[in-house]
């Protein structure tokens, strides 16, 4: 007898949801395709964990699928892959993946799979896990019937993660990296076999290319505590395959605790990651940008963490002007500095960073280059110099009111007199 699960899936997906995929079944058997609801949903709707994110197989043409809910919902395409027949909807508050049912090959270890139309058992028999292996059936004759071929809501009663069959990690290796990301995330233990294989083929990680293992560590980047992630891949010596000189354990996870708490989680995870590469020099930092094809936004974002830390000693010294810290630290982004506001192990140089992001930074004089030419500076290289000078005393609090940073132009600044043709420009 099969599990009917279509009343708990209803009840589970917000109202919404529930009336995109009711939709979705009557257009699948409109156009003769068969529809499953696959993946995670199913997953986490067994263990009772919110997921807006639908994942629906189609045995027939998801693309024209796709096309045909564009033109009766509020959708857009947000990508779509003819090569493996996808297509990606996005809605305001959730997004639907299509797919068209496949079976798949890897032609050498680590290379994406070739890829041909299948069957839904021929779907999920492809994919990493068997908690993310079942699938509700959407199609009329057996609507809300579930397919577990592989045992998957066992193994989650279990709270196991077990992959599908003993080549798994050697097609494909960032496998590894999903079920440590799973097994933290879900309080899960792999199952013994696939813990020994695991270990066994961690150098298949060398096969992946820097791309793919950047889209892994950006997945645990977005996980609730990634510092768990980190920490147990540390401990199985994954890490060292990521990069050598890299570590996780109770420092990093303290960092990551306190950056929860003073940035956004839209910045979570370019914080995290800075603070992950925290440890390496200028030189380890770049060959980690290398390895992982990290774009240039972020290269400069990490780049300009291991700099900062350069200025340690300046940045701690007790003598040092409010002016001095906001030049040392002006031109870097602003999440390399709080990186070095958490990672810091110098208290005055944590409260330099600190007094930047917090004050400094938001200082500027009340004159302007307007202002400074009716004052007598004519427009040029004087007005910039000028400007940067009221900053300088602005900042070391020399300059407190308008008044008195006109003062300062007027007292610092010899009178503009023209002689002929000649103009001579006040010296600051």
């Amino acid at each position: 007898m099969h599990d009917n699960l279509i009343q708990q899936a209803l009840q589970y997906l917000p109202h919404q949801l529930a009336e995109l995929v009711a939709r979705v079944e009557r257009q699948a058997n409109c156009l003769g395709q068969k529809a499953y609801l696959v993946g995670g949903i199913i997953r986490d709707m067994l263990l009772d964990c919110p997921n807006c994110d639908l994942d629906i197989v189609v045995e027939g043409d998801a693309m024209l699928l796709a096309r045909e809910i564009t033109k009766t919902t509020e959708a857009k395409t947000l990508a779509s892959h003819s090569r493996f027949g996808t297509a990606k909807l996005g809605y305001k508050s959730f997004i639907i993946d299509l797919s068209t049912a496949r079976r798949e090959s890897y032609p050498e270890r680590g290379a994406l799979p070739a890829v041909a139309p299948g069957t839904i058992e021929e779907d999920l028999a492809r994919r990493d896990f068997t908690i993310n292996s079942m699938a509700i059936c959407l199609s009329p004759c057996h609507y809300g019937e579930l397919l577990d071929p592989f045992d998957g809501k066992e193994d989650l009663e279990q709270k196991l993660i077990r992959i599908l069959h003993p080549q798994s990690f050697q097609d494909d290796a960032t496998r590894i990296l999903r079920a440590i990301r799973y097994e933290q995330r879900l309080d899960f233990r792999l199952e013994k076999e696939t813990s020994r294989l695991l270990k066994q083929d961690i150098p298949m990680l060398d096969t992946i290319s820097g791309d793919r293992l950047r889209h892994e560590l950006e997945l645990i980047f977005r996980e609730k505590y990634p510092e768990k992630i980190l920490n147990r891949l540390d401990k199985l010596n994954i890490l060292q395959y990521l990069s050598p000189h890299l570590k996780a354990g109770r420092r990093l996870a303290s960092n990551f605790n306190k950056a929860r708490l003073l940035v956004s989680a839209s910045q979570l995870p370019s914080l995290y990651l800075c603070l992950f590469i925290y440890p390496l020099e200028e030189e380890g930092v770049k060959q980690f940008t290398h390895r992982f094809k990290i774009p240039a936004k972020q290269t400069r974002l990490l780049i300009d963490t291991v700099r900062i830390k350069k200025q340690m000693a300046l940045l701690s010294n007790p003598c040092i002007k409010n002016s001095e810290v906001y030049f040392l630290l002006c031109n870097y982004t602003l999440l390399s500095i709080q990186a070095n506001s958490i990672a810091s192990t110098s208290e005055g140089a944590r409260g330099a960073l600190e007094l930047y992001l917090r004050k400094l930074r938001h200082i500027k004089p009340v004159l302007t280059g307007e202002t400074l030419q009716k004052l007598g500076i004519p427009i040029g290289p004087e007005i910039g110099k000028t400007l940067q000078f009221l900053l300088k005393e602005k900042l070391d609090d020399k300059a407190k009111t308008r008044k008195q940073e006109e003062q300062l132009v007027l007292s610092t600044a010899k009178p503009y007199r023209k002689e002929g043709n000649d103009l001579h420009p006040p010296v600051a």
